[in-house]
């Protein structure tokens, strides 16, 4: 009787999670084009960070939990689940094209980043000072890559060049900011009933809770960056795409881990650091590869995405994490 109810709990959550994420990506893209902001950084800034809310909010409760294990694994799984499961399913579905100049400046902060952590991990654990450091430099990357923004703006504006491939439609400011709101809140709550009848469903099945945090709450939790993605894609703004997963693997590192051990400090076990942190590592400068040396990522390289993350996840279960 549970396993039906759970079903039938998730079967609508995915209609929900795909027509709220429709109109968050058309409400984030007016959003831009009324604050004369490129879709890449609005993928970055509003759709990275709202889509990053459940990490964030679960890693935040772990750790006040003292389950700080669960919060590192949320944040570097969903890292994973966001470059490999994500833009492979999304690619294998719409080829994206990668014509943004911006996104070597993404690029540069998110391998920054990556390179941060293993540097404050030398001890073997996250301080409360090593969290407060990722948050404030979470909060110089903003403001960095807006500054930046806004002076690719007015040379645009300058040359009159216009990428119409990102090209968003015209929306009001209040209107925009309604379809945000909206989108993002059905958005969560699909995304975290979705997770919730998961769960229920692999403990039922005897599946441990460790694989469970590492495997479904992280593909879970990455579910409202999947459905924005292929939205963003569908209406053929593919540097919202990137910008989605550059960012919320940004708000990941330093906002989530940041502030799960700014509340809780952490030890991780040798597993997840040599393991886990070490693929999320590979398949950052994967993507880094893709986009600097591709035009655009096509079905190929869609397969091999979700090849490496079938078996990433293959390995956690075979090894029982």
């Amino acid at each position: 009787m549970q396993t039906l109810l759970h079903l039938a709990v998730i079967i609508p959550c995915f209609a929900v999670l795909a027509w709220s994420a429709d109109r968050f990506v058309y409400g984030a893209g007016g959003l831009a084009r009324s604050l004369g902001m490129s879709p890449l950084l609005v993928g970055l800034v509003i759709v990275g960070f709202g889509t990053s809310a459940p990490e964030l909010l679960i890693s935040a409760l772990a750790a006040a939990a003292d389950n700080t294990g669960l919060a590192v694994g949320n944040a570097l799984g969903s890292n994973i689940a966001n470059i490999a499961l994500i833009l492979g399913t999304t690619a294998l579905l719409i080829p994206l094209t990668t014509t943004s100049r911006e996104s070597r400046r993404e690029l540069l902060a998110l391998l920054g980043a990556t390179l941060l952590v293993p540097l404050l991990l030398i001890n073997g654990r996250l301080d409360r000072i090593d969290g407060w450091i990722l948050l404030i430099a979470l909060l110089v990357v903003i403001a960095w890559l807006a500054r930046m923004n806004m002076k690719d703006n007015k040379t645009t504006a300058a040359s009159g060049s216009l990428d119409v491939v990102d090209l968003p439609p015209a929306l009001s400011l209040p209107v925009a900011l309604g379809w945000i709101t909206v989108g993002l809140a059905l958005l969560l709550i699909s995304a975290r009933l979705l997770v919730w009848a998961a769960v229920e469903l692999a403990v039922a099945a005897g599946v441990s809770d460790l694989v469970i945090g590492l495997t479904i709450v992280a593909a879970g939790t990455s579910l409202p960056e999947l459905a924005t993605a292929i939205a963003a894609a569908r209406q053929r703004q593919f540097g919202m795409v990137f910008g989605n997963i550059i960012g919320s693997n940004l708000f990941n590192l330093l906002g989530v881990l940041g502030l799960a051990t700014a509340i809780r400090p952490a030890i991780l076990p040798a597993a997840v650091l040599y393991r886990d942190y070490l693929i999320m590592t590979l398949l950052t400068l994967l993507l880094a590869w893709l986009m600097a040396h591709r035009s655009a990522v096509g079905r190929g390289a869609a397969i091999a995405l979700l090849a490496i993350y079938g078996g990433y996840q293959l390995m956690l279960f075979w090894l029982n994490a």
